[in-house]
């Protein structure tokens, strides 16, 4: 039941989204987003808003409509996905709660209407047209080529995975109950008309999704309708739910969403472990033994004063510390991200072009698809490892296994998904950050003792396609 009241969130003026014009397919509208670089993509999907103004004035504060009566834009968002979509794409085996999900809001609470087993397009459509049930299609960016296009070049923007869902609702209904996420969401409008409420959060910046009861949220404090070619951003914690308008056609949004467990806190978790263990190496303090059946103890009051004292030191510490060691959170990006978009040119993924010699002159190729890092030898088990610089790429990652989990064939024994990349002796740091560094660099410059082994380090990295010779 729609509460009345609330405000319109705050727009930006209804004008034309200035085009530059990729190259499309001759059936696709022209797109509106630059992809210059991830800054102009980023900087079309919020436009007229500045890049600026929004991470001043909107990102984690407060949600942001952006209304646009622009034929061609909503051409285009309409290009991205449509419900007559899944007919084709449900013939390439799609599986109940794995790549979509059907359910609707009833009194409240979510109704998941699942079957079992594969998705049957038919029964879909049946249970969309009579038992107004909502369409959750995950991840599309899988199969879509635009919106890999999109989401790709965001993950570059923001050095955070990013995600996407397609909802796809009948007129006259709702699909799932108030609640708020663990993301930063942009909502973009593809089909029909969306009602839209949204509340002020209980949860500021919330870490996990979570149901709200209608009865405790209160009134909303913005209320409107998107309609194709509108965007909508909302902050994590916000709560908000939405329906289809009775009387219309369906409504199809996608949902683009990030920073999952991106906080400060997050980093603080992923980054003390690595300095904790650094620092113990050289306080003797910190590799004294904890007093005898400290882990029997109900009241530790004495130990958290010690331990205060030791998180002073390691702040310290970290004062003067250069490099902060990542346990495993720019990993797991990397490992899970999407891979470059390549569209219908040659496959750069193959080696190419001039071998690297000494008298080369190289550089770097994707290189917002490649991170260095320092971690014990992974291939020595002996007790003593030392420690290797890696290079960890995402040129190899598979498409269609984006934000799925880890259910394909790049696992090791432990279920664990393995990281393309190489792997070189801890004194090739510097020279590594040379070229990751430098718009360009001679290969006799890079800082190593000798000439064989400056060779060996770029024609390794011109095998995994991360260089290139000019």
């Amino acid at each position: 039941m729609s509460k009345k009241g609330g405000k319109q969130a705050e727009t930006g003026r209804k004008v034309h989204v200035p085009c530059k014009r990729a190259k499309v397919e001759a059936s696709c509208p022209p797109s509106p987003m630059n992809y210059d670089s991830p800054d102009s993509v980023f900087e079309s999907l919020i436009f007229p808003i500045e890049q600026e103004t929004f991470f001043k004035e909107y990102w984690e504060q407060k949600p942001l409509l952006i209304q646009r009566d622009d034929p061609s834009v909503a051409a285009y968002y309409q290009s991205l996905f449509q419900l007559m979509d899944l007919k084709e794409l449900s013939s390439q085996g799609f599986y109940y709660g794995r790549d979509l999900n059907i359910c609707r809001c009833v009194n409240g609470k979510k109704k998941v209407l699942n079957k079992d087993g594969k998705v049957n397009y038919m029964q879909l459509k049946r249970d969309f047209d009579q038992k107004k049930a909502t369409i959750q299609f995950h991840q599309p960016q899988r199969f879509k080529d635009e919106l890999w296009r999109i989401q790709e070049k965001l993950e570059c923007y923001f050095g955070s995975l990013v995600g996407s869902n397609v909802y796809i609702t009948p007129p006259g209904s709702q699909g799932l109950p108030p609640h708020y996420d663990d993301v930063e969401v942009f909502i973009l409008q593809l089909e029909g008309e969306k009602h839209w409420r949204l509340y002020k959060p209980t949860v500021h910046l919330a870490r996990e999704y979570n149901v709200e009861s209608e009865d405790q949220i209160g009134n909303p404090t913005h209320e409107f309708i998107l309609k194709p070619g509108d965007l909508l951003y909302f902050p994590r914690g916000t709560i908000h739910q939405a329906d289809t308008p009775l009387g219309g056609s369906y409504s199809t949004h996608v949902t683009i969403s990030t920073y999952q467990n991106n906080s400060w806190g997050d980093f603080l978790l992923d980054a003390i472990p690595g300095l904790v263990f650094d620092t113990a190496k050289e306080d003797v303090a910190l590799r004294t033994s904890i007093p005898r059946q400290l882990l029997m103890q109900v009241d530790i009051a004495d130990s958290t004063r010690r331990l205060s004292s030791f998180l002073r030191s390691l702040a310290d510490q970290l004062e003067n510390t250069k490099e902060l060691r990542s346990s495993d959170m720019k990993k797991d990006f990397i490992m899970n991200r999407l891979p470059p978009f390549l569209g219908n040119s040659p496959d750069p993924l193959a080696p190419g072009g001039k071998l690297p010699k000494l008298d080369s002159k190289i550089r770097l190729r994707f290189k917002d698809h490649a991170i260095i890092t320092v971690e014990p030898d992974q291939e020595n088990s002996d007790e003593r490892r030392k420690e290797m610089a890696y290079v960890y790429h995402s040129l190899k990652n598979r498409r269609e296994r984006h934000m799925m989990g880890n259910e394909d064939d790049d696992t090791n024994e432990e279920g664990i998904s393995e990281a393309h990349g190489l792997r070189f002796p801890l004194s090739h740091m510097d020279a590594l950050k040379q070229i990751w560094r430098s718009a360009t660099i001679a290969v006799k410059e890079l800082s190593l003792k000798s000439d064989a082994e400056k060779q060996n380090l770029v024609l390794s990295l011109w095998t995994e396609c991360l260089i290139e010779v000019l």
